[in-house]
């Protein structure tokens, strides 16, 4: 085994390939993980990565750039997990998820994104501030408000238990089946497939709304009530 490849371990997860790097200085850990996605790239092209730093510490211009490097071949970064307070507020300023499911131990690398499954849902407990954007493949969940300028697009459905004020688009891949429910349902921007919705005003009652596209084709709003 080469230097490189001894310097960090794949595993997959439910939500596609776990990436663990040891504790060597942060370029030599950037440089093996490149190394090995370059001499495996249809492997991992088109993968969702979650990546466990251990201790080391991440500001936020190391960290967009390795996303950005990572997106340039077709990977997307969707998980960063580290010992570090600094590291872990990095990632949770820039829209990526902290925590994830540890794999079982007979999961391999084959374990990829194609192998999700309808019903993945992705789980915020947190408030989604401006200048967040999460992207996800299946279903959103967030325990807290979207603030304007935070977008949400997936390819589920978007629950939100707080108020929606960013931009929400479900059924980002043409789902026109997908909905958007939220306890305060005044957007920016609300998408479903290919329908989008103008500005909704904040209400002066807010009551839970859900949006879905009705039988005639267009995006519209109802009380979300729970049967």
């Amino acid at each position: 085994m080469s230097e490189a490849n001894s310097k960090i371990q794949i595993k997959g997860l439910r939500d596609g390939l776990l990436v663990t790097l040891d504790d060597a200085p942060w370029e030599e850990q950037r440089a093996a993980l490149f190394a090995q996605v370059d001499s495996q790239l249809e492997f991992f092209r088109g993968a969702r990565l979650a990546l466990d730093v251990t201790s080391q510490v991440l500001h936020v211009n190391e960290m967009v750039e390795l996303r950005d490097q990572l997106s340039d071949r077709g990977i997307f970064l969707w998980a960063v997990v580290s010992e570090s307070p600094t590291t872990e507020k990095t990632a949770q300023l820039l829209g990526l998820a902290t925590r994830i499911s540890k794999p079982r131990p007979e999961e391999t690398r084959q374990y990829a994104v194609e192998d999700l499954g309808e019903e993945t849902a992705l789980f915020l407990n947190r408030t989604l501030r401006s200048g967040t954007r999460i992207e996800f493949s299946g279903h959103v969940v967030v325990l807290g408000d979207v603030n304007p300028g935070a977008e949400i697009v997936a390819e589920g459905n978007v629950i939100i238990w707080g108020r929606l004020r960013g931009m929400v688009h479900a059924g980002s891949k043409g789902n026109r089946d997908a909905v958007i429910c939220a306890l305060d349902l005044s957007p920016t921007q609300l998408r479903i497939a290919d329908e989008v919705s103008a500005t909704l005003k904040p209400q002066s009652d807010p009551k839970p709304e859900i949006a879905s596209i009705n039988h005639d084709g267009r995006l519209h709003a109802e009380p979300w009530t729970i049967s």
